[in-house]
């Protein structure tokens, strides 16, 4: 297969998931110090706007000169009973709201698994399947893409039973089989890079348009801890370059948004983080 060519990026086509910075200061500051750095999008977490006015927060990203590449994340889908999973709709639909407020192009959504108690993940599938076509034709009407984001099997029993890219499409495919749009998904490396169909993958949701969002990080080698020990990009054994180039060649041309979960990033000083972020952007 000939090697698909690839460009240099400047860095206004970065973006800076909030939760890389650790969610240690008002999101005010935050929009300031990543546009003061030269990114050119950011993509908040639920937890960073609390009590604040979400047009507000819009307008201040866009006047500094910011695009928002998505709104991160979903109430977790399955509930032990039904009145925990319309709970949790109605929760999803006001994030909905939110993200139409910001100005966001999509919500992205960590889906959940298993309720506390259960053993049953077909359940929580079919939970996640009936929550997605509820919340459809909402977001929809919102102008807000539903951004399903597949996480690494090692989360299955917890934070999402959508565990692969190819299994993500699939639940696109069953929820909106005309490709009208309205949902897609959110490619992270972090959790698909193992994956030996993820070439086939990702050449499929091209056509089909799914590609909503592409977050990057790294794998360590070792890695001390499953949820918070991911590398700055381009510092683990992540082929992130290779993965683009296949991301591109679909005809994808958004942002490629930094997500870091990582104690040491977030114990380093927030403007270090950042220039960690442009350096690892550039490598890729």
């Amino acid at each position: 297969m000939p090697e698909i060519s690839i460009r240099p990026l400047p860095l206004s086509r970065c973006s800076i998931n909030t939760a890389t910075l650790g969610h240690r200061s008002p999101i005010g500051d935050v929009i300031e110090r990543v546009a003061r750095h030269g990114f050119g999008g950011i993509a908040p977490w639920r937890r960073d706007l609390e009590g604040e006015d979400h047009r507000l927060i819009g307008k201040h990203i866009r006047d500094a000169g910011l695009a928002l590449s998505g709104y991160c994340r979903g109430t977790y889908f399955p509930g032990a009973n039904r009145s925990n999973f319309e709970a949790n709709v109605a929760d999803n639909r006001r994030a909905i709201d939110e993200a139409a407020e910001l100005g966001a192009p999509c919500f992205v959504l960590v889906v959940g698994s298993l309720p506390e108690g259960s053993k049953d993940l077909n359940s929580a599938r079919a939970q996640v399947a009936e929550d997605l076509d509820i919340l459809l034709p909402y977001a929809k009407k919102a102008g807000v893409g539903l951004a399903v984001e597949p996480l690494h099997p090692m989360y299955a029993g917890d934070r999402s039973c959508i565990t692969s890219l190819g299994e993500a499409l699939a639940l696109c495919e069953r929820l909106d089989p005309s490709r009208e749009g309205g949902i897609g998904v959110a490619i992270d490396v972090y959790h698909v890079w193992w994956d030996w169909r993820l070439s086939e993958d990702i050449a499929a949701a091209g056509p089909s348009r799914r590609i909503m969002a592409f977050h990057v990080c790294d794998w360590l080698v070792p890695t001390s801890d499953l949820l918070l020990d991911r590398g700055m990009t381009a510092d683990g054994v992540i082929d992130i370059k290779h993965i683009r180039r296949e991301i591109e060649a679909t005809g994808y041309s958004g942002f490629t948004e930094v997500e870091v979960f990582s104690r040491r990033w977030w114990s380093t000083p927030e403007d270090d983080v950042l220039v960690a972020c442009a350096k690892g952007f550039s490598s890729i």
